[in-house]
């Protein structure tokens, strides 16, 4: 062991004096013989089969498989990793659930994959400071559920909390139903550990809520894991509410239910969450749960208010008050807490359930103002129509966070060639409302060719700088989230992208 300048152990690494090209290390022994020689053999994934299980991220249009696969656990072991990679030039990216939708964990060509999911244990818990600190592989929910106990929660709650791990959720800034009040990611975020792409550790403490000089983690979190290896998170710990009123509110048209969206934040109302399901959804929700979901409703509305006890019902009452004023068909509010279980149950599980109608889908995410949801949905399904293709929309609405879902078969390449080309015009269209490329899921290499819709020469320049600074060898997930090279298209278009 030594030790690095901060005095966390290190390991040390096997000599190796043969250099290797990112090309030729799919079949390189001698790589995968010195990964083993840091983490034990069983931890290195080398042969096709194992390989092939790491192709893709949740977005599955994009694949190529990595030279190897590599599970450290702890932070030492990942210094060791990045070291040897950096020593012989082989490109590597970070992954932890595989849960990110825009390519964002896919291996860079001739790169290794650096899985964190062995890296699962929660280190401290601070209850007194309402902070706790966690490895990067552990799971969104088990934040919470760790704390529940005490009346504290994780305010952010992506829909796959119950898989998606905080390293990712940093690097993606991830969002969630609830962040329409709590805030995302970054809210939340106090400290962490991340590997330089060097192999060095930058060590962030937590203790304290503003540390002075520049705001690394605010840098950090959403850069995508081009910048490092985040390991160890300290996290704030919010207190539960005193009590939550939950309804699901039923509309004839998608109209209707997003203009009450934009009545109720106009109100001063600001929801703990507001999420919206159409038509396309529900049918496929119950088809598959049987929640009791109305099927010849267009749109159905999750609000949920949460707080102090006092004056909760009577907020109820206003927001009851509003969606009657849009044409609300049907109010439900959840009588108890197995009640307002099962309404999220819906929401949580909606993606899932797309399956029953289709054999693919590909989530967009783009942002745009709240009072342009009518107007851009509208535009949405046209979009659907002029490409012949199936559209289902389930998204954070209070926020204005859209996720058209786009349906089709992959094994349909002239299918997969519209969907490519529906994804852009609905980007474009966001875009021309005054919204963004993204809001929580990354641009990865799904987004790349969009970013100049945003960012001009200038900015982009910037950002490439700041990256520089961080990673000088570009080996750190290049080909992620700042254009140059090939673009999405390449990579779904030209199967022998993916061996």
């Amino acid at each position: 062991m030594d030790v690095d300048r901060k005095g966390s152990p290190s390991i040390m690494l096997p000599s190796a004096d043969t250099r290797t090209a990112p090309g030729e290390t799919a079949s390189n022994t001698a790589l995968v013989r010195d990964l083993a020689a840091i983490v034990g053999s069983e931890n290195v994934c080398s042969t096709t089969a194992e390989r092939m299980v790491y192709e893709s991220d949740g977005f599955t249009m994009a694949r190529r498989r990595p030279a190897a696969v590599v599970h450290p656990a702890s932070t030492a072991e990942v210094q060791a990793i990045v070291r040897l990679a950096a020593s012989r030039g082989i490109p590597f990216v970070a992954r932890g659930a595989g849960t990110g939708l825009s390519g964002g964990a896919m291996a860079p060509p001739g790169g290794i994959i650096i899985s964190l999911t062995r890296m699962r244990r929660i280190l401290d818990i601070d209850l007194r400071n309402r902070r706790l600190t966690a490895e990067a592989g552990v799971v969104n929910l088990k934040v919470t559920q760790a704390v529940a106990a005490h009346g504290l929660h994780y305010a952010p709650d992506p829909s796959s909390q119950s898989a998606c791990t905080l390293g990712g959720n940093v690097a993606e800034n991830a969002g969630g139903p609830h962040t329409l009040k709590y805030g995302v990611t970054v809210n939340h975020l106090l400290g962490l550990k991340m590997v330089l792409p060097c192999g060095e550790l930058l060590d962030i403490p937590g203790e304290t809520e503003d540390n002075p000089g520049y705001d690394l983690p605010g840098l950090i979190t959403g850069s995508e894991g081009t910048l490092g290896i985040v390991t160890e998170v300290t996290v704030r710990l919010t207190p539960l509410p005193q009590k939550t009123w939950t309804a699901l509110a039923v509309f004839e048209t998608i109209t209707d239910a997003t203009r009450c969206v934009s009545s109720i934040i106009a109100a001063g109302i600001i929801p703990a969450a507001l999420e919206l399901m159409d038509a396309n959804v529900i049918q496929a929700v119950e088809a598959a749960f049987h929640f009791g979901l109305p099927l010849d409703a267009q749109a159905v509305l999750i609000i949920e208010l949460d707080g102090l006890e006092a004056g909760l019902d009577e907020l109820g009452a206003r927001v009851r008050g509003i969606c009657e004023s849009h044409a609300v068909r049907e109010l439900r509010i959840a009588r108890d807490e197995a009640e307002r279980t099962a309404l999220w149950m819906c929401r949580k599980k909606a993606v899932g359930s797309l399956g029953r109608l289709a054999p693919s889908h590909c989530t967009q995410d783009c942002v745009i103002p709240r009072s342009a949801l009518p107007e851009v949905l509208e535009k949405i399904g046209q979009i659907a129509r002029d490409f012949d293709l199936r559209i289902a929309n389930v998204f954070h609405a209070g926020d204005g966070n859209l996720h058209p879902i786009v349906l089709y078969d992959d094994r349909d390449e002239e299918q997969v060639q519209r969907v490519l080309e529906c994804n852009a015009a609905i980007v474009r269209a966001c875009v021309e409302a005054g919204g963004t490329i993204t809001g929580e899921h990354g641009v990865g290499v799904e987004k790349l060719e969009f970013m100049p819709l945003i960012f001009s020469d200038a900015d982009l320049a910037t950002m490439d700088r700041v990256r520089a600074a961080f990673d000088a060898q570009g080996l750190c997930n290049p080909g992620k989230l700042l254009p140059g090279g090939g673009g999405c298209a390449d990579l779904v278009l030209n199967k022998k992208a993916a061996v």
